[in-house]
């Protein structure tokens, strides 16, 4: 199983350039990606544009957004951006995509809530023809920046309803299955699979997971802090997302067995502290 580390980019108050240097070092450890988590009402760095930064400042590591909340996005303008940092990156770039839950993502950018799966299938229908240099309604050439991608930017489906499967096998190259435990993990990943041997898609769906760390002396009442705050609208059940995730060597590699033993592709470990040693900690306990 390859191990991948997040970059920062939603902690508040983080810097800039540290995102860049961290998209260095991650590389350098010997991470297998480097990965983003998205929102809109809230005051953190956008995926699209920190990954590009990191696409210039790193040449092996892959990069991906787990995920991008596709549906608060204009399709055609998101395919352009994905296209370009994939093209910039040398074909190193994935795309994580899923509806969203946060009724606020969508009023900030005046998008609509209630209908947001309808609009997320059209959407990834029209990304694929935007992607292959079809002509798009209103717009007489090409958008996709470099060659035409026929198989498209690679997609990784974010969900746990029947729809994300329809979409897994119909668009995407795999699953992400977000935050959740690795036991919870399970039963989905086989529904997905499943349907994807039914539907005579080659090989098998690409499954990657996501934890949230930290690690060091004095570093809990930050990463706390952050995921208090993050979570905040879920109420009561942003202390226990809080008090979750491993926060010492042994914790993380016990996560590490976990998600391995049930045959997840990736695990990423996303900071809630944004200090560049958190990078070297977390290479020393898990790679």
């Amino acid at each position: 199983m390859k191990i991948g580390i997040g970059l920062p980019n939603p902690v508040p108050g983080v810097d800039g350039r540290l995102l860049v240097e961290w998209a260095r070092r991650a590389e350098e450890a010997g991470f297998s990606s480097l990965a983003t988590i998205d929102r809109i009402a809230y005051p953190s760095y956008e995926s699209i544009s920190v990954l590009a930064a990191a696409a210039g400042a790193t040449e092996r590591i892959a990069l991906m957004t787990n995920i991008l909340l596709g549906p608060t996005r204009n399709p055609v303008l998101l395919a352009k951006e994905a296209a370009g940092v994939y093209h910039l990156s040398g074909g190193r770039f994935t795309l994580g995509l899923g509806v969203g839950g946060r009724s606020d993502d969508f009023e900030v950018t005046k998008t609509t809530f209630e209908d947001r799966g309808k609009r997320f299938d059209r959407m990834l229908d029209i990304m694929r023809r935007a992607w292959r240099g079809e002509a798009i309604e209103g717009c007489n050439s090409a958008v996709n920046p470099g060659p035409p991608l026929e198989e498209g930017v690679p997609l990784l489906i974010g969900g746990t309803n029947e729809r994300v499967i329809d979409r897994t096998v119909r668009f995407g190259v795999g699953w992400t299955a977000g935050g959740a435990a690795a036991h919870q993990v399970v039963p989905f990943v086989g529904k997905v699979r499943e349907a994807w041997t039914k539907a005579s898609r080659p090989g098998r769906p690409y499954t990657v997971a996501l934890s949230y760390f930290s690690l060091g002396s004095g570093t809990d009442e930050a990463s706390k802090r952050y995921l208090k705050d993050y979570y905040r609208f879920l109420g009561d059940m942003a202390e226990q997302i809080a008090d979750g995730p491993p926060r010492t060597s042994e914790a993380l590699r016990d996560t590490v067995r976990g998600f391995e033993e049930r045959g997840l592709d990736e695990l990423v470990f996303d900071p809630t502290v944004a200090d560049l040693e958190q990078i070297d900690l977390l290479a020393k306990a898990v790679l």
